[in-house]
């Protein structure tokens, strides 16, 4: 009788990672085709799960870009202790106001001080650090041993994770605030020179898309395309291979918050007040949100699972809403204004804020369930991976916390 086998199929990862079950270097290879017994094939495709199992687990719990993930949720997938200690802190030079990120054990961080930081996770201690052309508010990225960043003279800058040196730089006509995002062998950001960059992994401009003001946010992956709403009231459908806008969409003001993808839907807060949902198929507002009483801006990036979605603003309020209409579910009064974009990870909503203060925040309720007081400020949104949470504050300080061993 013809044996029959079981296909796994390669799979992709953050960064544009494959990882395949038979062609990986911690499993075996596959059993050829009409070769081994059936008790055999149950036992490799057993291990060859386990490890496929491990290695997604692996690399969704990591936080190598800004929010977490090319949809740029900002939800963790790495629990954290109910009650978490402080493990650890490091002071740079500079204030810090990009939001750090966590891969493979580092911490990786960019300051006004015009440097990148690489950090052990577990310590804190310096492993490295990198000498940008100017001061630098642009969260880092990772992917594929290269860290990627933006400053404020306009430089891109491409450099080795194993090293700390530069692998290229590219320049652009402005500041660079636009953290980075990644598409199979794309690099993808905006410029305070009005334009979004697409460059190969090699530092080659692929193309370049000019909107009518500055692109603060980072641009969101959905699917081949790439989203993102500017400074110009604009929510844009970029098709990736060529930089075309096949759908746009009237924010109707001014958008510094990423946009964050959920299915098929894009939930973004803009300086007029309030947040939007966009059908990503039609482009057209599903619904907008506007406080009744509140008017400030959203800068913050909203946090969005399948049950909830969290938006922070300059109002001073934590706006929990039904991701389905847009209705409010609870708010929380943090008494000071909210720059730093939430992250839930959890039943919790992790908040930092300007008075110096961390909440986490039941996310049923809108409760205060833990806090901790820097005497800082934060605008800098925090990143958790490992078990453990990373903020950077503008007094230059990085703070880990998480379970003490």
């Amino acid at each position: 009788m013809k044996k029959s086998f079981l296909k796994i199929p390669p799979l992709r990862g953050v960064g544009g990672v494959f990882f395949d079950a038979c062609n990986s270097p911690t499993t075996p290879p596959c059993p050829p085709q009409g070769g081994n017994s059936t008790r055999d094939e149950i036992k490799f495709f057993t291990l060859a799960l386990l490890v496929l199992f491990n290695t997604i687990t692996h690399a969704q719990s990591e936080w190598p870009i800004f929010r977490g993930n090319a949809q740029l949720t900002g939800v963790g997938a790495s629990a954290l202790p109910e009650q978490p200690e402080l493990l650890w802190t490091f002071e740079a030079k500079g204030d810090i106001e990009g939001s750090p990120v966590i891969h493979a054990g580092t911490v990786y961080a960019t300051g006004l001080d015009s440097q990148l930081y690489a950090l052990d996770l577990h310590s804190g201690k310096l492993k490295w650090q990198y000498a940008a052309l100017a001061e630098t508010k642009a969260s880092p990225a990772v992917s594929n041993g290269v860290v990627y960043f933006g400053d404020e003279s306009g430089a891109f800058h491409a450099v080795e994770v194993a090293t700390g040196k530069r692998k290229w730089l590219f320049q652009t006509d402005a500041g660079v605030i636009s953290s980075a995002n990644f598409y199979q062998d794309r690099v993808l950001f905006g410029s305070y020179d009005n334009h979004l960059y697409c460059l190969d992994v090699h530092g080659k401009l692929q193309w370049k898309l000019e909107t009518d003001g500055y692109i603060h946010a980072t641009p969101t992956i959905f699917g081949e395309l790439a989203v993102v709403a500017g400074c110009d009231g604009v929510f844009r459908m970029i098709r990736i291979r060529d930089g075309v806008a096949v759908k746009e969409a009237q924010a109707g003001a001014y958008v510094a918050a990423s946009t964050a993808v959920l299915g098929e839907r894009a939930y973004v807060g803009t300086f007029a007040n309030r947040v939007l949902c966009f059908d990503l198929n039609s482009a057209k507002m599903l619904w907008e949100y506007d406080h009744p009483q509140r008017d400030f801006p959203f800068f913050a990036s909203a946090a969005v699972t399948n049950e909830i979605v969290i938006a922070c603003g300059r109002d001073k309020l934590v706006h929990a809403l039904n991701p389905q209409d847009g209705k409010v579910l609870w708010t929380h009064s943090a008494k000071t204004k909210i720059e730093a974009s939430p992250v839930i990870v959890g039943p919790r909503v992790i908040v930092a804020v300007a008075n110096g203060d961390v909440l986490a925040l039941d996310l049923k309720t809108g409760k205060v369930v833990w806090q901790f007081e820097s005497g800082s400020s934060f605008i800098a949104s925090p990143a958790i991976a490992h078990g453990k949470l990373v903020v950077g504050s503008t007094e230059g300080i990085i703070y880990c916390f998480g379970r003490k061993e």
